[in-house]
């Protein structure tokens, strides 16, 4: 053999050798070696971390501390965290109710060893890759997290969590476990355990639940911010009656409810929730507010209930007992809440902010936390009305938008002001009537804001697109609740609360900067840190825009529908409003300092609520926004000023706007009214016998197109708004020309 050859076979060794060598390292033989050794390694480190782990005393979630509020000077608001708990027997419970809770969570757990280990494994798995809580534990693994550990979603605490809930398991009996962890689980409303849960939601001793009503309970568990019946959204109404029904379904499946007894079941709606003692006045809508808030930052209920909080709120102390103080004075003095039907429908809110900073330095939720439960500063289930018109005009000047004959868009834009004029240039058929069918003829934008011309509004928002109006009222900080893209939209025909009106308008009045409002200043813990809300953000619409609405807005307060806030005690721009058929009264309008805005809703004060209408409020025709509401602005405005401010409006680059008027015509006479009696300037301190009393909502637009889709509430008769006979009625002022409202 030549060298060459010797050299070629040297080589063929070497490959070969090399080959067989990776081979020969992964032999099945030693991957199935490495992997036994692994499993072994893994069991021998958990039979460690048994040993080692110790069933804990109980942790400070089941020995819960107190939390504090604070106002913003620091002085005590309230102090809240007592448990609201009774340990009961399980055998106090209903066998059936006891079922309810082992179908909704764990059907295996009469069978398991108290663990899951493939939820476990896949919540861990979901832990290390960052998508933090997750479900699948038993439920003697959530009565070991409730009453043993935290609800810190780590690595740590899961493994903890495994192993003594084996222990658990072993030295438990099961109707043990199922009674701490009923007796341990948050129901929400305050309620820990299933003792306190039954007397918040259904008034009733745990004994005396049926299987329906356990069903509910037991299906609240999984989310009980968001599955509180009485403030669940659509969408989690519809999720908890679907895990009710599920729930039900396992009980059939696993033989603890006949099918026919399973059909004839109804769900049972909770009733209305109550305050906590130590919550009455307007100091539980103060701390709700507050912890809303928190769970939005991240908060979970779990840490707001094991307690140990320092929060101090935004709420200035002077100016939240001046504006207690505004709303009896002017509004709960005049009521006969007893002896009228109407009054006792009436329901005041209002939220007043810093501008420049988005605190919420005042907030009225209603007569009391614990007489009315729910907050009217916050609700968003009325609509807001004219007050949304400055916000069409806000997005005409920003899109710098056109009449159909092709004129910018400005404070002194000539639009026709005929009653039940067709909107020209949409798709949507609407011809909105004026308030009494006034006709206005060619006004001006500014008059017509005064005066709360519906059908220029109507086709303003036409002429820049439903869409750009919707886009710029997101902007400024509407919900996007209810909120259709149609003509009608100029009546505010969404969904709003005081709350989101006031961070709109604080917006404006904070030249285009968006401002959200916010109540919460601090939020300390040992445990636990908390990310504040940014108050002020970027622009929204630009400074020009948003200064000239201001300025239209000042001649609603001097010669508009909102002279009732006219003094020359401080500066202010605003707007009223009045929903359809009169079922709310808006006033929305602020100073160079401050924003508020004050509505009043009529509620039923039947079982289950519903709107209603206001007129009649205090024997006094409509309780339009141009009445109690921009009283009880005024009086709040001058007492939280201090009796007044020297401060203007900093307006830069904005369009004058007219603001003299003359009335037209009444639609049944040809000249212009009379003054009466009655047309008198009101003032902060007026009746409500001074105002105008006005007709009825006139019947429905018969020019609506049929085949327009619109939602009940957003029909062309209810999107008419009854203004300005509420809060915009123009009437003649002895001396002078003008609106009153």
């Amino acid at each position: 053999m030549g060298r060459a050859d010797e050299r070629r076979a040297r080589g063929q060794e070497a490959r070969a050798g090399k080959r067989g060598g990776i081979r020969g390292l992964f032999t099945w033989k030693r991957l199935l070696g490495t992997f036994f050794g692994l499993c072994l390694l893994v069991m021998g480190a958990f039979v460690v971390l048994y040993l080692y782990v110790p069933v804990p005393a109980a942790n400070a979630q089941a020995q819960k501390q107190s939390n504090v509020y604070k106002y913003s000077d620091g002085t005590l608001l309230a102090r809240t965290g007592e448990v609201n708990r009774e340990i009961v027997d399980l055998s106090q419970v209903p066998k059936a109710v006891q079922h309810t809770f082992v179908a909704a969570e764990n059907k295996t757990f009469y069978q398991d060893k108290g663990v899951d280990l493939k939820g476990t494994t896949r919540a861990l798995a979901n832990t290390l890759s960052g998508k933090g809580k997750q479900g699948g534990s038993t439920i003697t693994q959530q009565y070991v997290k409730n009453y043993y550990l935290t609800q810190d979603a780590t690595v740590s605490r899961k493994l903890k969590e495994l192993v003594i809930s084996l222990k658990v398991d072993q030295k438990m009996s099961k109707d043990d476990i199922l009674a701490g962890y009923i007796n341990t689980a948050f129901y929400g409303r305050g309620a820990s355990g299933i003792q306190a849960a039954a007397q918040a939601y259904y008034g009733v001793d745990a004994s005396k639940l049926d299987v329906s009503q356990g069903a509910y309970l037991a299906s609240l568990l999984q989310a009980p911010s968001q599955y509180d019946w009485a403030t669940a959204t659509p969408t989690g109404k519809r999720l908890v009656k679907e895990r009710w029904g599920y729930t039900l379904d396992n009980m059939v499946e696993k033989g603890w409810l006949s099918s026919a007894e399973r059909q004839s079941l109804k769900f049972p709606v909770p009733k209305s929730p109550k305050a906590a003692p130590g919550m009455e006045g307007q100091t539980g809508y103060l701390v709700d507010a507050a912890k809303a808030e928190l769970k939005d930052q991240g908060v979970t209920d779990e840490q707001l209930e094991a307690g140990g909080w320092t929060v101090t709120l935004n709420i200035d102390k002077k100016r939240q007992k001046q504006l207690e103080k505004s709303v009896d004075a002017q509004l709960e003095s005049k009521l006969d809440r007893k002896n009228n039907k109407v009054d006792a429908t009436v329901q005041a809110g209002a939220t007043s902010v810093d501008p420049k900073t988005g605190a919420v330095v005042a907030l009225y939720g209603g007569v009391g936390a614990t007489e009315h439960w729910i907050s009217n500063a916050t609700r968003s289930d009325y609509q807001p009305a004219s007050t949304f018109k400055p916000l069409v005009l806000a997005s005409a000047l920003e899109n710098e938008s056109t009449t159909q004959d092709g004129d910018l868009i400005g404070l002194n834009t000539t639009y026709d002001g005929t009653s039940k004029r067709p909107v020209v240039g949409s798709a949507t058929p609407y011809s909105p009537e004026n308030e009494d069918d006034r006709d206005y003829g060619d006004i001006s934008v500014q008059t017509a804001l005064n005066a709360s011309v519906n059908s220029v509004f109507a086709q303003m928002v036409v002429d820049v697109g439903p869409g750009r109006v919707k886009k710029t009222a997101l902007s400024l900080g509407l919900p996007d609740k209810n909120f259709p893209e149609r003509p009608a939209i100029t009546l505010g025909t969404m969904n709003a609360s005081t709350w989101d009106m006031a961070g709109a308008y604080a917006t404006l009045d904070h030249h285009g900067k968006k401002v959200t409002p916010f109540i919460v200043k601090s939020a300390e813990h040992r445990d636990h840190t908390v990310d504040g809300v940014e108050g002020v953000g970027k622009q929204v619409i630009s400074r020009k825009s948003a200064d000239t609405v201001t300025k239209a807005m000042t001649g609603v307060i001097d010669s508009g529908s909102g002279q009732a806030a006219n003094t020359s005690a401080y500066e202010a721009a605003g707007k009223t409003g009045t929903s359809e058929n009169n079922k709310a009264a808006w006033f929305a309008a602020y100073t160079p300092e401050l924003t508020t805005v004050v509505a009043l809703y009529g509620e039923s004060p039947k079982d289950g609520g519903g709107q209603v209408s206001l007129t009649g409020t205090a024997n006094s025709g409509r309780a339009n926004g141009g009445g109690f509401p921009a009283r009880i602005w005024a009086d709040y405005t001058l007492g939280a000023l201090n009796g007044g401010s020297d401060a203007q409006f900093d307006l830069e680059d904005v369009e004058a706007g007219e603001v003299p008027y003359t009335p037209p015509p009444s639609p049944t006479q040809s000249a212009s009214p009379t003054p009466t009696p009655s047309a008198t300037t009101p003032s902060p301190s007026a009746t409500p016998s001074e105002e105008p009393t006005e007709t009825e909502t006139p019947s429905p637009d018969p020019s609506a197109s049929e085949s327009e889709s619109v939602e009940p509430s957003e029909s062309p008769s209810d999107e008419y708004d009854p203004e300005p006979g509420g809060g915009d009625q123009p009437s003649v002022r002895p001396g002078r020309t003008g609106l009153l409202g």
